[in-house]
């Protein structure tokens, strides 16, 4: 069995503010959509809230429209804000979120075509029985990719495809995709996993998916897609990340108990294996990650991100010992990557001539098992 696993960054469409090409200037755009819509949901707005949410929309450039250059603000009933137009300002008049029906969305544009293909290609040439997809739009969107786009570049469709809807407004979520001799038996989701402040732990899920095995076991693969550096500062990014590897860690730590021997954890963990927030996962339980292995060959760089650093080593496919032992060979697949000019640092796809004709930023992790 190949597993696999593969951050798409998107599939069909992606959040402006998170193209590679509007990167610098969507990086506060996030962080500002981030806190209007805490503010949003709140239940009473005070003043001190009204005066913070009209300041942040005429950052997100909702001064005079809905219709920002990065997000939309959609208001279907009720009665959130007035536009001034002799004064050119905004006033909120709702008092709380009661008050009006509405949400506020990131803007969409298409993935670059040649992009498209290449994430299309990664997959085929991948060849996994099992591939643990992050970043994906939606499951109807993944299952149309799955049924055009991998036959468009001579691949097999998956048998199975799933994505449970997550916590995250950009739509990125985590799913499975798997070929028919491993079907997908029962899928636990954790979206709804709090703290004891009440805090939604996961930034997406964590869901648990149940793989029959043609010896009568169950191979266990648990997908997620850790807090990002992208936006927040860095000690509540760190804090949050090291939140969802305890919950993780409790999670694996779970199902050995109940007697649960192979299990795979992967993802994008979105921090180096050395860092304080991924210990709960990676010092504090037996699991092993695959770039140690000794059959394990990483195409000669550390990371798997971007220019693939060891400061840039940041998706995972971790084994618990049962299934450490079944491995017999892993790697990572880069040709879908834009490899940089001044040297040219890996071997890439013919039709990655830019950066925004590649598949994604992130490598591809994979592992043979003998299962």
């Amino acid at each position: 069995m190949r597993l696999a696993s593969f951050n798409v960054e998107n599939l069909f469409d992606r959040a402006l503010a998170m193209n590679q090409s509007q990167w610098q200037a969507g990086k506060p755009v996030l962080e500002k959509f981030a806190r209007l819509n805490e503010l949003l949901g709140q239940t009473t707005y005070t003043d001190a809230v009204k005066a913070d949410m009209v300041e942040l929309m005429n950052a997100l450039g909702l001064k005079t429209s809905d219709t920002g250059p990065f997000v939309n603000l959609r208001r279907n009933r009720g009665k959130l804000l007035t536009r001034h137009k002799d004064e050119g300002g905004i006033s909120i008049t709702a008092d709380g979120r009661a008050d009006w029906v509405g949400s506020l969305e990131l803007r969409r544009a298409p993935v670059d075509d040649v992009a498209m293909s290449l994430t299309a290609q990664v997959m085929v040439d991948l060849s996994a029985d099992l591939l643990t997809v992050i970043e994906a739009d939606n499951r109807p969107a993944l299952l149309a990719f799955n049924n055009e786009m991998l036959p468009a570049r001579h691949g097999e469709p998956c048998a199975h495809v799933m994505v449970i809807d997550g916590n995250d407004r950009r739509g990125i979520d985590v799913g499975l995709m798997t070929v028919a001799r491993f079907p997908i038996d029962t899928i636990r989701s954790h979206v709804d996993d709090k703290d004891k402040s009440g805090t939604l732990i996961f930034s997406r899920d964590c869901p648990e998916f149940s793989i029959p095995l043609p010896d009568g076991k169950t191979l266990l693969v648990i997908v997620n897609h850790l807090k990002s550096k992208g936006y927040g500062t860095k000690s509540s990014s760190d804090a949050r990340r090291r939140a969802q590897a305890e919950r993780v860690k409790m999670i694996y730590q779970q199902r050995i108990k109940q007697g649960a021997t192979l299990i795979a954890i992967t993802g994008d963990f979105n921090d180096t294996p050395d860092s304080k927030p991924l210990a709960p996962l990676l010092q504090d339980t037996d699991l092993k990650d695959i770039f140690t292995h000794e059959r394990f060959d990483d195409g000669g760089y550390p990371g798997t991100w971007g220019r693939c650093t060891a400061a840039s080593k940041i998706d995972y496919i971790l084994l618990s010992p049962a299934l450490w032992q079944k491995v017999e060979k892993g790697g990572v697949w880069r040709k879908g990557m834009w490899p940089g000019v001044r040297p040219v640092k890996w071997e890439t796809y013919p039709e990655l001539l830019k950066p925004v004709n590649a598949a994604s930023d992130h490598a591809a992790v994979w592992v043979d098992l003998a299962l």
